[in-house]
């Protein structure tokens, strides 16, 4: 896997969407949603050059980081997240997404003509069709892939989300093309990952426990962080942002998997899309050069998956970063007085909901099932 010096920046490509979180029939959060808009809030906090292709409907009233493509007959992709009450063992409660109203897909023919270094297909709602990976696959020097791109079906009555197996994608010949497979723990079991790993990188998250990096010559475990989790959604789209920002700087990839176990641990930590906080961002951008600078002597022009010498001071380096961040949590859930951090997600003493961000629509947002 060789990087192409002559192409720049990265071409995230993905739908942005409304998330509605939502828990005993209440609306709990409104807030700016899709795989897209996690990875750019990472990428632009940590001054990573990038281009977002996204299409919304004629509803769309957030304002994002990227100007997406507004389809005039169409309404932006909803998601309502169901979670149900908090269970003892692990700290925070399963979740049932399902798809209210989706947008339009995005062709070929929407991607801009210039070459990046590294493209994400990092879709949603089913928008990433197999014509528009293949003409990733031209533009972009290395491909990653967010299976739940490609292996999501949803239900024609209530909209749930029901994955089917790798290989009843339609993507599957395309493996051999694409750089890195990313997907959680949860989404490993719809494909064998011994065997696609003699196709392509599979990058497999496991929350807590990390992650772990799968080639065609080994394996890698990948540390994780500490954090308290308050809302899970969108931890592993600032995963993919850490991975392709260490990508970027040229990091070998348990490094680079590194920053992206960080990021993902400070998602968790917060409501919706992550807030990054000036001083925690300066430390990683110090911390990713200084690793970058000690791995300068390895050959540059081929992509790493070895973890090298000095991975776990990296490990430590950021950890001292986190701790920062950690403070900047506590002032965060001051905003936020019926959450509290030892019950997990979004567990509230006096029933009101929260909304965040801009609100997509004037009137409260309803279930399928009818009830706010």
């Amino acid at each position: 896997m060789v990087r192409n010096h002559s192409n720049h920046g990265v071409l995230i490509v993905g739908n942005y969407c409304h998330d509605v979180l939502i828990r005993n029939g209440t609306v709990l959060a409104e807030t700016l949603g899709g795989a897209a808009s996690f990875i750019s809030n990472v990428l632009n906090g940590l001054s990573i050059s990038c281009s977002l292709i996204a299409k919304v409907g004629h509803d769309f009233k957030y304002e994002a980081s990227y100007r997406p493509i507004i389809v005039p007959t169409s309404k932006t992709t909803v998601f309502h997240a169901y979670f149900d009450s908090i269970s003892a063992p692990s700290g925070h409660s399963d979740r049932v997404l399902k798809r209210v109203c989706s947008c339009e897909p995005i062709t070929p023919s929407d991607l801009p003509d210039g070459k990046f270094d590294y493209g994400m297909a990092v879709g949603v709602g089913g928008e990433i069709l197999p014509e528009t990976l293949e003409k990733m696959l031209e533009i972009c020097n290395v491909v990653l892939v967010d299976i739940q791109s490609v292996i999501r079906v949803f239900d024609s009555v209530d909209g749930t989300v029901n994955p089917v197996p790798l290989k009843e994608s339609g993507f599957y010949h395309l493996l051999p093309k694409i750089g890195f497979l990313k997907a959680s723990s949860e989404e490993a079991l719809f494909m064998d990952v011994e065997e696609v790993r003699k196709l392509c990188c599979v990058v497999v998250t496991n929350g807590r426990e990390g992650s772990e990096v799968y080639y065609r010559d080994g394996k890698v475990k990948v540390s994780p962080f500490l954090a308290n989790q308050i809302d899970p959604t969108g931890a592993g789209d600032s995963f993919l942002g850490g991975l392709v920002t260490g990508l970027v700087q040229e990091l070998a990839v348990p490094d680079a998997a590194l920053l992206g176990n960080f990021f993902g641990s400070i998602t968790v930590a917060q409501i919706g899309l992550p807030k990054f906080d000036s001083r925690v961002l300066q430390r990683v951008k110090d911390e990713v050069q200084r690793r970058k600078l000690s791995c300068s002597e390895r050959r540059d022009e081929e992509i790493e998956f070895m973890k090298p010498e000095g991975h776990e001071q990296f490990h430590s380096s950021l950890c001292a970063a986190k701790l920062v961040s950690a403070c900047a949590m506590q002032e965060c859930l001051k905003d936020f007085p019926g959450i509290t951090r030892e019950q997990g997600f979004l567990s509230q003493n006096n029933g009101q909901s929260k909304q965040l961000l801009n609100p997509l629509y004037d009137e409260p947002i309803k279930t399928t099932e009818g009830k706010p």
